[in-house]
């Protein structure tokens, strides 16, 4: 139920968001008419069709946001003869039968002096829904990264119909003070048919915007408000905020705290199955009833997460440590990047990390749902009855986790456990972080999920983009230099020369980064407030800030001594071809 509330008053904070405004021109467009008939069927249809296509995208892959594109583009043919048909009425005789009868439709079901028509206008603001593209912002983020990891739902429909409502009622308001304000005007200044034509530039002026991905950028800028803060505040308040340890919360997981542990151990349920793995590394299939009389550790995982590879070594010391006392270590592999669903880069992965336990390769999410999971890692303890008796999301509580170990193996009759708990020799980027120095948030650098980009030049989706130099940027900016193309997950460095500049304050930072199509090496520089890193180097990273990306894989770029404090970080791309995906710091 707060989750709705939350996803309600997240969409209602759209209308402060700057992705709204190419739209308004076409919902202003139905003032002075009935809102029952005219305004309220309009928001309707925004509401129904963005939810509906969300709701597809989420669930249904990448096919359906290629249908959509093709969507958006015959919204855009049609918003833009409605907006001609406002701004130049004598155009309709030149045009030819058909379409001077549809555009005669349009201008007449939005027209200020004709009779509302609801289905009319329900149509056009299926068109509307078509192009809105609202920020996704925190809470809209949680609800769609959740909605394409657990599947299709009631629940995660209701979610996106709760954010389409909130913002649907925000923009009711906006029409009906503003039906209020163009009325006055009417009246003072006998201004209607400037008014009509004044509304047909607005929405020819917001179909080019839409068309040239001007609203991501331009509007940005000019903006009064963002609702990035809005929105996290109401997290914050609404949520039971849990320890955030993991990679990744998503949807209700933003809403759940982890269990208490305590000498009982409760019965939280039966393991799940372990079916739908596409392949298994390690180990023949297993499954959770050939498992009984085991106590069975299920690690969910991937391998470019840095909050997964600082883990790995208490798993693996604990599979080593117990394996002849009848624990048995599982690792489900679940994806977040499409180059994770490799089965050849996570086995060199696991070949380079050191684990010899059994792993499932969850590409389809089968298992990572029949546990109900919301983070990487996570870690579900299983007695020896195939009973679930604890779990633990993130990061820390190792010697927490070992003790269940312990008291698991007990109580399956297991002699002599060994006692003492491990000490884990972790390195590199598998050590521990410093959270008492971060103040830099994990990072995407793809469109879906990329947040406090700064550049003069628009965020591009799927196209190259040359972009300049920005400048000084705040903490936790970021920005790109040179020729990039945007994708959904990773932008793509197009021509040798590129740049990543970054604002941060932690003791290292991390980069999710691969090679070309092609697989040849990418040399890279990387600087420190304009120096090269010296002693601040990370493990993928020689003294003077060269390296080399060979594989697609999570690289420490920094890794500071002492003197934490605010920082530029550079990486500057000396071959093509490279892909970026996410920062991370600890």
């Amino acid at each position: 139920m707060w989750l709705l509330v939350l996803a309600y008053l997240g969409g209602v904070l759209t209308i402060v968001s700057p992705c709204i405004l190419p739209v308004l021109p076409f919902v202003f467009a139905r003032t002075g008419q009935p809102f029952m008939r005219s305004g309220l069927p309009l928001l309707a249809g925004m509401a129904v069709t963005f939810a509906l296509v969300a709701s597809l995208a989420a669930v249904g892959g990448g096919w359906v946001v290629q249908v959509n594109q093709y969507g958006r583009w015959l919204a855009l043919l049609c918003v833009a003869l409605f907006g001609l048909t406002l701004l130049l009425p004598q155009l309709s005789e030149r045009l030819t039968r058909p379409l001077v009868a549809a555009g005669s439709r349009l201008s007449e079901a939005a027209g200020a002096d004709a009779k509302p028509r609801p289905g009319a206008s329900f149509l056009i603001g299926v068109a509307t829904g078509l192009l809105w593209a609202p920020c996704a912002g925190p809470i809209l983020g949680l609800v769609l990264t959740g909605a394409a990891l657990q599947g299709a739902s009631i629940g995660t429909t209701l979610l996106l119909l709760a954010y389409a409502a909130g913002a649907a009622t925000s923009l009711a308001l906006a029409l009906l003070v503003g039906g209020k304000v163009f009325g006055f005007m009417k009246k003072s200044l006998g201004a209607g048919e400037w008014l009509r034509r004044g509304l047909g530039a607005l929405m020819l002026a917001g179909v080019a915007a839409i068309a040239l991905g001007l609203y991501t950028g331009v509007l940005a800028r000019v903006s009064t408000a963002s609702t990035g803060g809005l929105e996290q505040s109401l997290v914050d308040t609404l949520s039971a905020k849990p320890e955030q340890k993991g990679g990744a919360m998503m949807a209700s997981g933003a809403m759940m705290a982890a269990a208490n542990h305590n000498d009982a151990l409760p019965i939280e349920g039966t393991l799940p199955s372990l079916d739908g793995a596409v392949q298994w590394l390690n180990s023949p299939p297993l499954t959770a009833q050939a498992l009984k009389g085991k106590v069975v550790l299920v690690d969910f995982w991937t391998y470019s997460c840095i909050n997964c590879l600082r883990t790995l070594p208490y798993v693996k010391a604990w599979a080593e440590k117990y394996k002849d006392q009848g624990l048995v270590v599982i690792g489900v592999h679940a994806p977040e990047f499409a180059f994770e669903r490799d089965v050849g880069n996570v086995t060199k992965a696991m070949k380079d990390l050191g684990i010899t336990y059994p792993v499932a390769i969850d590409n389809n999410y089968k298992i990572w749902r029949a546990f109900n999971n919301q983070y990487w890692p996570a870690h579900y303890f299983a007695d020896a009855k195939g009973q679930i008796r604890y779990h633990h999301f993130g990061e820390g509580d190792y010697a927490e986790s070992e003790r269940v170990i312990q008291q698991l193996l007990r109580e399956a009759g297991s002699k002599n456990v060994a006692g003492g708990l491990i000490e884990a020799a972790a390195k590199g980027v598998q050590q521990a972080p410093d959270m008492s120095d971060v103040q830099s948030p994990e990072t995407y650098l793809g469109f879906q999920r990329a947040e406090n980009f700064v550049s003069t030049a628009t965020l591009g989706t799927d196209k190259v983009v040359n972009y300049p130099a920005a400048g000084h940027l705040a903490l936790n900016n970021w920005t790109l230099e040179g020729q990039w193309n945007v994708g959904g997950q990773q932008a793509t460095l197009e021509h040798a020369g590129g740049r990543i500049v970054y604002r941060f304050h932690a003791r290292d930072l991390h980069l999710v980064l691969g090679p070309g199509a092609d697989g040849k090496p990418v040399r890279f520089k990387v600087t420190i407030d304009g120096q090269a890193p010296v002693d601040a180097h990370g493990t993928d990273v020689a003294s003077d800030g060269s390296g080399t990306v060979t594989e697609q894989r999570l690289y420490q770029l920094v890794r500071q001594p002492s003197g934490v404090k605010d920082r530029t970080f550079s990486i500057e791309f000396l071959d093509p071809h490279v892909s970026a995906y996410a920062f991370t710091f600890g």
